[in-house]
């Protein structure tokens, strides 16, 4: 079979949806035809072929081994973005839908890996039409980040661990200064250091607080509960 024919059947399995016969027939390219453009093509459609079939891991080694191998192709953009978006749906199960695990106990490492294949995209090829798109998903990814820090730092306060719910407070306001969850880590940090009786460090989050949102319904009401 000619490598043109091969290619052919591979991508007439991609389009078609049989992902398991593409991946076959793309590896048996690469096996067969190990140079060329079909066989760069290929490296890259088995990417997105393992993709569609949920194997995350297994997605981004392709996208890599395709970056690693061809540094300069015309379609490399494309590789660091299904890199990211194979992070991203990995994630999303940890991040963005209910499940009756402590989101406490969840490790959302997936969310910082898409986080970074977006913004090495978006950096190394700001012209790029995926551009748009990664940088509407890491906006996504900071404020689900900073939600699972501000959550993590609540489940401190509710354990009266207000060092920790201080500090995890804290580095969500310095990691990810934009997102909206900072109100709330200010209102932690606020709670946190009253009970530790840093008054000097409660005063600087309750000013920092008014002045970036100041009609916050949550401080009046927490002022109240703390008798100021």
């Amino acid at each position: 079979m000619s490598v043109e024919k091969l290619y052919a059947e591979a991508k007439d399995a991609l389009d078609g949806g049989q992902y398991d016969l593409a991946i076959k027939r793309y590896e048996a390219l690469e096996a067969r035809f190990p140079y060329g453009r079909y066989s760069q093509q290929g490296q890259l459609e088995i990417a997105y072929a393992y993709y569609k079939q949920n194997e995350q891991a297994s997605a981004v080694a392709a996208a890599e081994r395709f970056m690693k191998l061809h540094p300069n192709h015309p379609n490399v953009d494309y590789a660091y973005y299904l890199k990211g978006l194979a992070y991203f749906n990995e994630d999303l199960g940890v991040l963005s839908k209910l499940s009756q695990q402590d989101r406490t106990e969840r490790d959302p490492k997936s969310a910082r890996e898409s986080f970074d294949a977006f913004k090495d995209l978006a950096q190394r090829f700001p012209e790029s039409k995926y551009a748009p798109d990664a940088l509407a998903r890491m906006k996504y990814l900071v404020n689900a980040l900073a939600s699972h820090e501000v959550h993590v730092a609540r489940w401190y306060i509710k354990r009266e661990a207000y060092v920790a719910a201080a500090n995890r407070a804290q580095y969500a306001l310095k990691t990810y200064p934009e997102a909206p969850a900072q109100e709330e880590a200010l209102l932690i940090m606020i709670q946190a250091y009253n009970a530790l009786g840093m008054a000097d460090l409660r005063d600087d989050a309750e000013r920092i607080l008014r002045k970036n949102f100041p009609d916050s319904e949550q401080l009046k009401s927490m002022l109240s509960q703390l008798g100021r």
